[in-house]
């Protein structure tokens, strides 16, 4: 005798409902900061877009967002994309229309 043959034995009355967990949608606290960078990296210039706070899988989706739509080339590595070429303000644009609020770090 599983579980819900005791309860239906206990509450002969009851009658059982499905029930959904209501979704909630994730709201970025900080906002994300865009920054130019050449450091270690054979002197290439990369955009840099820090400080997100969502799941890997978000994180992929919006690096791969940015990339097709500028189109140019980039990763996504320890919850930072990496995107080839000083492309800040145009990333920030695209992240100010997917709803994320975006900070410029230096020049």
């Amino acid at each position: 005798m599983d579980l819900r043959d005791q309860l239906k034995n206990i509450f002969p009355d009851h009658e059982e409902q499905d029930f959904e967990m209501p979704v909630e949608k994730f709201v970025q606290k900080e906002p994300l900061t865009c920054k130019f960078e050449k450091k270690g990296r054979h002197g290439k210039p990369v955009t840099l877009v820090e400080g997100f706070e969502g799941s890997d899988e978000d994180l992929k989706k919006i690096s791969k967002k940015i990339k097709t739509t500028l189109g140019i080339g980039g990763s996504e590595k320890d919850g930072i994309i990496i995107i080839q070429g000083d492309n800040r303000d145009k990333i920030m644009v695209i992240l100010k229309e997917m709803g994320y609020k975006t900070k410029r770090v230096g020049g």
